[in-house]
């Protein structure tokens, strides 16, 4: 699918700023929200992935990320929420709509997303909580992310 590296690069983003490297089951502190996953299975997922579709992808030469939506100066209390709305980008529209004929990339996408399903149901247990802010910050930093994605995927969609 032309132009699918866009959507992993978003993700890369994800798992380079929110999660440091480890092995097995991580716990993460997004703010006042902890939950623990298994990261190591999801990176290897995610790197199958990402292998397989850059290596079949035309487009190299952008950035899902411009530097003043970085990731990396996510406030703590922002990561929460902010998580919540990728995953649920996530979730909703770049796996849904991927499309390819390759079973065993399909397999990966199906797994990483229940991983994802996961997360997201302990994010949402903890916005049910009040430990999972949505503040002005992490809305603004999403809409904008959330707008460049859109941009995006529309100037390298096919025609």
């Amino acid at each position: 699918m032309k132009g699918s590296g866009l959507h992993l690069c978003l993700l890369s983003a994800v798992f380079y700023c929110f999660w440091t490297p480890s092995a097995g089951l991580k716990t993460l502190h997004l703010g006042s929200c902890v939950i623990t996953t298994n990261l190591q299975e999801m990176r290897n997922r995610f790197s199958g992935i990402r292998d397989s579709v850059q290596a079949k992808d035309e487009i190299i030469d952008f950035r899902i990320l411009r530097k003043t939506e970085s990731l990396r100066g996510t406030k703590p209390a922002d990561q929460c929420c902010l998580l919540r709305h990728i995953l649920r980008l996530y979730l909703d529209t770049v796996f849904k709509n991927y499309q390819t004929s390759d079973h065993h990339i399909l397999r990966k996408i199906s797994s990483l997303a229940n991983s994802f399903l996961t997360i997201k149901k302990d994010l949402r247990l903890c916005h049910a909580h009040m430990t999972c802010p949505c503040r002005e910050e992490a809305t603004e930093k999403y809409s904008q992310i959330l707008s460049h994605f859109e941009e995006k995927s529309l100037e390298y969609s096919p025609r």
